[in-house]
């Protein structure tokens, strides 16, 4: 599988349609930690300041179909962008 991984800001190209990877907390985040799910993106919400900026993203959980918004600095790697999504 290709990731696309551009090391700590993979949050400002994130899209409508990718498969990102979220880590619920940053600080106590390790390299075995459990606490980090897949998201399919299902919108995304630009800052008050700067509307193109990404500030939030609502997020469905790709194990149990929950819906959430969650922070966008919370988005660790984009697994799928939404350009692969697409069945050839």
């Amino acid at each position: 599988m290709n990731f696309f991984v551009l090391e700590g800001f993979d949050f400002l190209f994130v899209c409508p349609g990718d498969i990102v990877i979220i880590v619920e907390d940053l600080a106590t985040c390790s390299a075995d930690s459990d606490d980090w799910w897949a998201g399919h993106v299902l919108r995304v919400i630009g800052g008050a300041r700067d509307p193109s900026a990404n500030s939030l993203f609502q997020v469905a959980n790709v194990d149990t179909g929950i819906v959430r918004t969650i922070n966008a600095d919370l988005v660790k790697k984009i697994l799928i962008p939404r350009m692969s999504n697409k069945i050839k």
